[in-house]
């Protein structure tokens, strides 16, 4: 199997260098894109397995670059781990609306950004964004009009494909291979981002774009049920708590 391709996208010449010699001696091959509109030019000519994507950039920004790549009937599907200051939660909240897979903020290790690639690839190859060494998810998963491939990793709601984006996709069959079960977001960053720590607003904005896919209204969810006091529950005959 080739290596992955990463594409990094900075307009900060020495972080974008100290990045591509971290992933290269990791085994990726990678190419650099220094503003949004080169990023968009190169992502449409090679799709590349992942974008690392700084928020900050000329031209187009970041966030507009992850719209537009989410927007992108064939980048759609390329994980996007986002690059943050550390005191930009708004940017960081918004990208993950976006779309974005995850994020990690300056200043930052590289060896834990080459981490936390290797986490969102490993897991984009993974059937149903099962952990390693767990029993393989069913060949389909269903609950009412949804159906779930973890091996092709497509979702359909009443015939209809559903655009999930990476974490999405493995947020909703983590879900409906545990129905009825309530999780705190704590667990669900554990056993779907395979985080043991993080900013919990990552779960909170991914269940509201996963309802905004699923759920006849969103605002009144049926399926993807709010359980205060706990977190998130999968009802699979929509039925609305007392």
């Amino acid at each position: 199997m080739p290596p992955s391709h990463i594409l990094v996208v900075d307009d900060d010449p020495t972080v974008a260098e100290v990045v591509a010699r971290y992933l290269l001696h990791a085994g990726y091959t990678v190419e650099r894109a220094a503003d949004g509109r080169a990023a968009l030019e190169q992502a449409a000519r090679t799709r590349p397995d992942l974008v690392v994507l700084d928020l900050m950039l000329p031209e187009i920004d970041g966030l507009e670059v992850c719209r537009r790549l989410r927007a992108d009937p064939v980048a759609r599907d390329v994980p996007v781990v986002m690059l943050t200051a550390k005191g930009d939660e708004q940017d960081r909240i918004t990208g993950l609306e976006l779309g974005a897979d995850d994020y990690v903020t300056k200043p930052f290790s590289p060896r834990e950004l080459v981490l936390r690639i290797q986490s969102v690839l490993r897991r984009s190859t993974l059937p149903g964004g099962a952990q390693d060494g767990a029993a393989p998810a069913p060949e389909l998963l269903r609950a009412g009009d949804l159906t779930l491939d973890p091996g092709a990793r497509r979702a359909h709601r009443a015939g209809r494909e559903l655009a999930l984006t990476l974490r999405e996709f493995d947020l909703l069959a983590f879900l409906l291979q545990h129905p009825g079960t309530a999780f705190g977001r704590e667990e669900l960053m554990h056993q779907v981002w395979g985080w043991d720590f993080g900013d919990m607003s990552t779960v909170t904005v991914h269940v509201r774009r996963l309802r905004e896919k699923v759920e006849d209204d969103p605002a009144a969810p049926r399926l993807i049920t709010t359980v205060w006091g706990v977190g998130y529950r999968f009802d699979p005959a929509g039925e609305v708590d007392a």
